[in-house]
């Protein structure tokens, strides 16, 4: 089993495009940007805010930085970062999120995802924001 990688995970209130640009800009690397726009989640977005960042990557060497814009409840300090694990596989997301969340709100239990993963999110007992994931391989590999 290879080590799970921990990820700084941004979020913000509608400036997460201007933003990562401009740390792609700073520091170089591949940027990917994924919008709310025709994705199940677009369903649950207030009208207009479909083109706002579901998610997004900047990988350069030695780090990787991920972001989205808010989906309903504002961005304000304290909430504006996550930390991401990527886990390797079922037992193990399904064991870190127990343990991780206990104490804490779950504010989306771990579930299956239109991105092909296993997805959940929490505030642990400490006030820090998690998500954790697992991308489930495809029939390719």
């Amino acid at each position: 089993m290879s080590t799970p990688i921990l990820t700084p995970y941004l979020t913000f209130n509608g400036t997460c495009r201007a933003a990562m640009q401009f740390y792609h800009e700073c520091l170089g690397g591949e940027l990917l940007i994924q919008t709310f726009a025709g994705t199940p989640a677009a369903e649950h977005m207030p009208d207009g805010a479909e083109h706002n960042v579901l998610h997004s990557s900047l990988k350069a060497d030695g780090f990787l930085l991920m972001a989205s814009d808010t989906g309903m409840e504002p961005v304000v300090q304290g909430n504006s970062v996550s930390l991401s694990i990527n886990c390797f596989g079922p037992e193990e997301i399904a064991d870190k999120f127990l343990k991780l969340s206990a104490g804490g709100t779950v504010t989306m239990p771990l579930q299956d995802t239109f991105w092909g993963a296993t997805f959940g999110m929490f505030t642990d007992q400490f006030g820090i924001n998690w998500m954790l994931n697992y991308d489930k391989p495809t029939s390719e590999e």
